[in-house]
């Protein structure tokens, strides 16, 4: 094997996950090879559309033409298809899957993956998340508790900068925080009436997220352009662009290797090992086998079980880490799109200033302490107040009357919150390889076969009714509840299909995120999540890989892999 295919470790993806691993990897002294399927993204440079303003995209930036709906069929089921950031989407025709039953799958293919788009809220579980499937009889139990994620969770919140508040509260652990930006004077109001209301059981804070308020390791802090999906020229959010990358080059020991689809990972029988990966070339279909000690899956849940199921297939034939029969199964992700919103009055000499890129947070409130509901696990709230501007006058439509009218803040003040439920891991949810249908590059697509239950259902009752209770209760007026009507992997959020648990029998991955079957191969992305919890999941995925990368390190010092 030619010396410039070896290496320690090899890392598959550089999304969040990917680019803590080549982070964490390298820093303790280990060759590393990032491997991304997609283009390269420089930061700064290829940030095509960061500065621009509305009026320079051809169609403002908001309505998507007939050849983006031909071209997205997928993406234009929600908010995505936007064409200020339509060159960080996968085209649906040319990476496509099959539906079972309708899932909605919005990839970014390039270096940096979803790190560049993702909307960057960044909640710890708490402790009664990780013993949820044990209590309850939902999923299995998970191998770790909070305790042993804690010291991670504190590694990667002060290296990736996460503003937010302490608030000393169990159902949503307080981390290391930068200082925390503002609530609106709405908000500020709203929060105190429903402490005040709800007698210091429900809370409303400002949404903890990865954006920096402080200059740091480097970075600018945040401008409140709110523009961060476009790829931050500041730094002001946390990518692997701005932080975890340029973190790893700084070593000199990690090789970036974009246009490059793993297709496998290389199973020896006779060490019970991997020997390391086969990656086609994107660009000319060529094929290329790169060796390493260790391989760290973190191509985005679904890409690394697609991986996994195409390997070892001779041994296992449904692929690596399927001896217990769970590889595919579990999936999950958040439903939402449904709560309550209001007018407020009474503020109509009040403004806010900048574009703040972040909501408003409500920690979950049900089935904790004393409260039982008709359903298992709970939700939480993101959303905010704002005011609308323009004096509404039919008659004003064109000229400068309009201008001058638009010009005018309205006293028409909203608030809106929306609900992110949690979701079970049911065995019966699953996604499998479809070898009927090919991708742009012949390989076999993934079929989706996942679905909402009764609990589910039940839980989006009370997350309309709650939400419209509590919007009341703070005094707001005209209230009004909304469901908008949710499609699986709508939020983003896709998890489980190599779930951790502690028997080889009922996981595909064991406390440490090795596979059972093959202890060279570590799992990190969301694909390794036992269980779902109601808060974004990100945060979780980072201190995952950090504290599966310190172990890994660990193994090789000893031996051990």
């Amino acid at each position: 094997m030619p010396k410039e295919t070896m290496y320690d470790a090899i890392v598959v993806g550089s999304g969040i996950s990917g680019g803590w691993a080549a982070k964490e990897l390298t820093e303790k002294g280990l060759n590393v090879l990032l491997l991304e399927r997609g283009r390269d993204i420089e930061h700064i440079k290829d940030y095509v559309n960061a500065t621009k303003e509305s009026w320079e995209f051809p169609h403002r930036g908001i309505r998507p033409t007939q050849e983006m709906l031909e071209d997205y069929p997928v993406l234009k089921r929600d908010y995505s298809l936007n064409e200020t950031v339509l060159d960080l989407w996968v085209k649906d025709k040319e990476c496509p899957y099959t539906e079972t039953k309708p899932f909605s799958w919005f990839r970014g293919y390039h270096v940096g993956g979803r790190s560049l788009m993702w909307g960057r809220q960044s909640y710890r579980f708490n402790k009664w998340d990780f013993e949820a499937n044990l209590v309850d009889g939902h999923g299995v139990d998970w191998p770790i508790r909070y305790d042993e994620l804690a010291p991670w969770y504190s590694h990667v919140e002060k290296f990736a900068g996460i503003q937010g508040s302490k608030e000393g509260l169990e159902v949503l652990p307080d981390g290391e925080f930068m200082p925390p930006m503002d609530l609106n004077c709405v908000e500020k109001d709203v929060a105190e009436k429903l402490k005040k209301y709800y007698k210091g059981e429900r809370h409303l804070i400002i949404g903890r997220s990865a954006n920096i308020t402080v200059p740091h390791e480097g970075r600018t802090n945040c401008q409140y352009r709110n523009r961060c999906w476009r790829g931050c020229p500041f730094g002001g959010y946390f990518s692997t662009q701005s932080s975890t990358l340029p973190a790893a080059m700084k070593t000199g020991k990690l090789t970036l290797r974009p246009f490059s689809i793993v297709t496998q990972v290389l199973y020896d029988k006779n060490t019970q090992k991997a020997k390391g990966v086969e990656v086609l070339d994107a660009t000319d279909n060529k094929t290329v086998q790169y060796q390493a000690k260790i391989v760290f899956l973190c191509a985005s849940s679904f890409n690394s079980t697609w991986i996994l199921m195409n390997s070892a297939t001779d041994i296992w034939p449904d692929g690596l880490g399927s001896s217990s029969g769970e590889l595919g199964h579990n999936v999950m992700d958040h439903h939402f799109r449904c709560g309550a919103g209001a007018t407020a009055e009474g503020y109509g000499d009040r403004y806010h200033y900048g574009r703040r890129p972040t909501g408003v947070y409500v920690p979950r409130f049900r089935n904790v302490y004393d409260d039982k509901r008709a359903y298992v696990r709970g939700f939480g709230y993101q959303g905010g107040a704002g005011r609308g501007r323009g004096v509404h006058v039919a008659e004003f439509t064109i000229g400068a009357e309009l201008k001058e009218a638009l010009s005018v803040p309205s006293d028409n003040w909203h608030m809106g919150i929306m609900g992110f439920g949690e979701m079970l891991p049911y065995h019966e949810n699953k996604i499998s390889l479809n070898k009927n249908v090919k991708d742009k590059w012949g390989l076999p697509v993934l079929d989706m076969d996942v679905e909402i239950k009764e609990n589910e259902k039940k839980m989006r009752e009370d997350m309309m009714n709650d939400a419209k209770e509590m919007l009341e209760a703070a005094g707001l007026k005209n209230a009004y509840t909304y469901d908008y009507g949710y499609e699986v992997g709508m939020g983003i959020h896709e998890m489980g299909t190599a779930r951790m648990g502690r028997e080889s029998k009922s996981s595909v991955l064991n406390g440490n995120n090795q596979i059972w079957d093959c202890k060279n191969v570590f799992v990190t992305d969301g694909s390794c999540m036992t269980s779902a919890s109601c808060v974004n999941p990100s945060l979780t995925y980072m201190a995952m890989t950090a504290r599966a990368a310190n172990f890994a390190v660990e193994e090789l010092k000893k031996g051990n892999l």
